[in-house]
């Protein structure tokens, strides 16, 4: 029995058994809930559901449900009235809470009934009254609070263990003190008021994008997160706001949002949003120019040269020797100008000074007369040892080589089990499939290379987490 310190609103505790992970594309089979009213009452009520489609045999397999088994049950619809008397003015609970929900509002929507109600996440409390634990998943919070359930990944099963949870941690903790983490996290966020007031819990709390826009649908502003929901809310939170957010808040009349199944993908695709679609409030990433990078050019016994080229001109051999990603020309030559003054290395020899020729016959570099060249200009020091102190100097901003032979497709996958996967190539990114053998169409011949796509690899290659990289032959 959950005390009634806590019991300052009555509560439905939910849990789903679903044919997949996405609201909009799949069904749920089972659902149950366990209610628990302000008076100490406790109901319980399950029911299998037809969902209308197959049951994969991985679901099947997960939860014991069987498409045997719902072949006779009530439809969604058939339940429906019965679900939302079960749900009325009560907090819905559940263990990640916006997957049960979502499903919940995505069903009724196919119904015509727009449905919303306070929801508590018992994963967030758990972390909230928990800080010390790394893990706050379902088995895990069952193990480390010694809660066993007879028919778990079942829906009636699992909403009596979060019933259970609530009641040990009213136990455990003083009642007021409870009571007031769970308002902390019902707390309503406040929206502007030209935003629909559904806006939060429409908002999905995965990877992805999403997109600002103002007046006549303008496109304002083009972000990334790992929780859409948390960063578009955090826009609007007048404690996180900086007074640049403060007026782009006033601006926004719609969200809109697209979903990855990991956070590599939702940076190629924030990337390549701000480059195509030119969002008026984005400042980084809108960079469409070439890139522009800087070869060493020897001939012969002569010293080594600086070259400044556009990077889609070089071969992949030529862009293993390449050093540094310049937004333009006179920007590359500024670059090359400061790492010669501050290593000490001369201008003129590199080709970065007027008057530049055979060593000791185009007369001494500027630096030289002021003492901050060593001298390679008018054979002072050995062209070998200049080459040297060279590379030495640029080894700082050389690129990285492609780290594979050739093509390969990175697959990220979420929880739900959505699948992206990205096809690369030579630190270009060629495009997003939903299966990595699809890869081998894809022709990157007309994609530029891209300076901030080559900086978004390069960080995830050093440390690439949960995802698989596949190697394919080179089309």
């Amino acid at each position: 029995m959950i005390d009634p310190l806590v019991g300052r609103r009555d509560f439905a505790f939910v849990d789903l058994e679903t044919t997949g992970g996405n609201a909009s594309r799949h069904r749920i089979i089972e659902i149950g809930v366990v209610q628990w009213d302000q008076d100490g009452a406790v109901h319980e009520w399950s029911t299998l559901v037809n969902p209308g489609v197959h049951i994969p045999a991985g679901i099947e397999a997960f939860t014991g449900i069987t498409n045997e088994m719902v072949a006779d049950a009530p439809s969604f619809e058939a339940v429906h009235r019965e679900l939302l008397s079960r749900l009325a003015g009560r907090v819905f609970v559940a263990h990640n809470a916006r997957f049960d929900y979502g499903f919940v509002r995505a069903e009724l929507l196919r119904l015509d009934i727009r449905f919303t109600a306070k929801v508590l996440c018992t994963v967030k409390l758990s972390r909230r009254l928990f800080p010390e634990h790394p893990k706050h998943n379902l088995d895990a919070v069952m193990a480390r609070h010694g809660v066993a359930c007879a028919a778990r990944h079942r829906a009636l099963g699992d909403a009596k263990v979060l019933h259970d949870l609530m009641g040990i941690w009213q136990r455990r903790f003083d009642g007021a003190r409870l009571s007031d983490v769970i308002e902390e996290i019902l707390k309503e966020t406040i929206l502007p008021s030209q935003l629909p007031s559904t806006l939060a819990d429409d908002l999905p709390e995965s990877p992805g994008i999403y997109r600002f826009h103002g007046e006549s649908d303008a496109l304002l502003y083009v972000g990334k997160s790992r929780n859409i929901r948390q960063r578009v809310l955090e826009h609007f939170a007048a404690s996180h706001r900086s007074s640049a957010e403060e007026r782009l808040a006033r601006l926004v009349r719609r969200v809109s949002w697209t979903e990855t199944a990991g956070e590599l993908g939702a940076l190629l695709l924030e990337c390549q949003a701000i480059k195509t679609e030119q969002p008026i409030h984005n400042r980084r990433l809108r960079q469409t120019e070439p890139a522009w990078t800087v070869l060493l050019e020897t001939s012969g016994s002569s010293p080594a040269r600086l070259g400044i080229h556009d990077i889609d001109a070089l071969s992949d051999e030529q862009r293993r020797e390449a050093y540094g990603l310049y937004k333009d020309r006179r920007t590359a030559q500024h670059a090359m100008e400061e790492i010669a003054r501050a290593h000490g290395l001369c201008a003129r020899v590199l080709g970065l000074e007027r008057g530049a020729g055979a060593v000791g016959q185009a007369g001494s570099c500027f630096a030289y007369q002021l003492k901050r060249c060593r001298g390679a200009c008018v054979g002072n020091e050995a062209p070998l040892l200049h080459d040297t102190r060279v590379r030495l100097a640029l080894a700082g901003v050389r690129l990285r080589e492609w780290p594979y032979p050739g093509r390969v497709v990175v697959v990220e996958s979420d929880w739900r089990g959505e699948q992206n996967c990205h096809v690369l190539d030579q630190w270009r990114y060629l495009g997003t499939v939903r299966e990595w053998e699809e890869a081998e169409s894809f022709r990157g011949g007309d994609i530029r290379f891209d300076a901030d796509i080559y900086r978004i690899l390069k960080r995830f290659f050093a440390a690439p987490g949960s995802a698989r990289i596949i190697e394919v032959s080179r089309a």
